[in-house]
């Protein structure tokens, strides 16, 4: 998420229209890369159960075919990246834009088998309980991302400024760098070991396993595609109103976006101990997990939210010098209080629920709140006859997400009721 946030700044300082395309072709490359993500993280709750019940070598072969199903998934999202028309005529971007939107998502086809398959590690890593591999690697890519992307975005001596581009190109050389990191610390750390990994290039696919992975993982994916394009079309629909209103909105959600990775990894945390305790059949240890997820989760969510409502005016600030982008995303994150609290709470909930093995009935919840209510109703909002524009959206957003919220929420306490009676002695 701050690979996005140092794109962000960056391009504050170039200006309205590199920071418009950022907008545009980040929404294109988040819409297929978290699709597709959200599928290759079914490794987490399968791995999970494997590491809980201490069968390591069917958590190991869960990995492998996890990077399998990834190469496979990037065929149709690296096509997607290279001709991008499908995004561009949506936004209905004009062709200077439009040129713009192209140079930052073509070098992102190289990245996206590369991102796919570091998130089939990350599932993996963190469904063992080492989370702390992941976060290792994450940084130390962030730590050459912020310098390579200051050289190829403004340029420096005899190479010269790319502006969007830039950022593209050094996302995708820190994304291979990681892959590469990742498959090293695989065949190098002990830990992993017991799981027997094989090479990838000594495997093949396996059907039987890549079935269990796409039962679990298509609505998984599904989920999360329809939780982010629910903000991602925002994007393309606030586009029409012009460079200014866009670039607004993509400060608005970086920030929100960045508020969020908490709620996430509160939420990764959950749903890897229920997973584990489920595993090695301990209901209860599960219930209480996941009832205390959300608690922590509403108090933290709702303290940031809080202080960045309150706060909203110097952090844009902290975004961009252009009076006319900052005009338009402070009245913006007046909603983030409520905004990031229902979205926190729908994460855990749905990590949780995976966790259960409980995907397609929340995929449903997301496509009534998040399309019918964040992106129906804000398009009537934004367009309609109160001509609210970007405000418009983020009011049915959260709307959206408060729905979602409460009725996940609502699924997660009816599951661990179910398991608690299923568990209760007869008589």
């Amino acid at each position: 998420m701050l690979f996005s946030t140092v794109d962000t700044l960056m391009l504050g300082r170039v200006g309205p229209q590199d920071l418009a395309a950022l907008a545009v072709g980040s929404a294109a490359f988040i819409t297929i890369f978290v699709g597709f993500m959200g599928v290759v993280l079914a490794v987490g709750p399968l791995a999970g159960h494997s590491f809980g019940a201490r069968d390591f070598e069917a958590g190991g072969r869960h990995f492998v075919q996890a990077q399998w199903l990834a190469l496979l998934l990037c065929l149709p999202g690296c096509a997607l990246l290279l001709f991008p028309e499908p995004f561009v005529r949506l936004a209905q971007l004009e062709p200077a834009l439009a040129d713009k939107v192209r140079s930052y998502t073509r070098p992102l086809a190289l990245a996206l088998p590369l991102a796919l398959v570091f998130t089939a590690f990350r599932g993996f890593a963190q469904a063992v309980s080492r989370p702390k591999a992941v976060m290792a690697l994450q940084v130390g890519g962030l730590l050459l991302k912020v310098p390579l992307n200051a050289l190829l975005v403004f340029g420096w001596g005899p190479i010269p400024g790319m502006g969007v581009a830039g950022c593209a190109w050094a996302s995708t050389t820190v994304f291979l760098l990681q892959a590469l990191a990742a498959q090293w610390l695989i065949r190098h750390d002990d830990f992993y070991a017991p799981f027997r990994i094989a090479h990838l290039w000594d495997t093949r696919p396996q059907w039987a396993e890549l079935k269990a992975l796409l039962k679990l993982g298509l609505p998984m994916g599904g989920s999360i595609l329809v939780e982010v394009t629910g903000f991602t079309f925002m994007a393309f629909f606030i586009a029409r109103l012009g460079a200014t209103p866009v670039a607004g909105h993509q400060i608005a959600v970086n920030l929100v976006s960045m508020m969020f990775m908490l709620a996430l990894g509160q939420a990764t945390a959950a749903g890897t101990l229920v997973a584990q305790h489920l595993g090695a059949r301990e209901y209860l240890a599960a219930q209480r997990v996941g009832r205390h997820a959300l608690l922590l989760c509403a108090l933290v969510a709702a303290l940031v939210g809080g202080v960045v409502a309150w706060l909203r005016e110097p952090i844009v600030g902290l975004y961009t010098n252009n009076p006319a982008a900052a005009a338009a995303a402070v009245p913006l994150l007046v909603w983030i209080w409520f905004f990031h609290l229902g979205d926190a709470l729908q994460t855990v909930a749905a990590y949780v629920l995976r966790a259960h093995h409980i995907a397609t009935l929340p995929m449903v919840i997301y496509v009534l709140a998040l399309w019918g209510v964040g992106i129906g109703v804000g398009y009537w909002l934004a367009f309609g006859p109160a001509q609210a524009g970007a405000l418009g959206f983020w009011k049915a957003a959260t709307g959206g997400l408060m729905l979602a919220a409460a009725l996940l929420v609502g699924l997660q306490i009816w599951r661990e009721r179910q398991d608690a009676i299923e568990i209760r002695p007869a008589g």
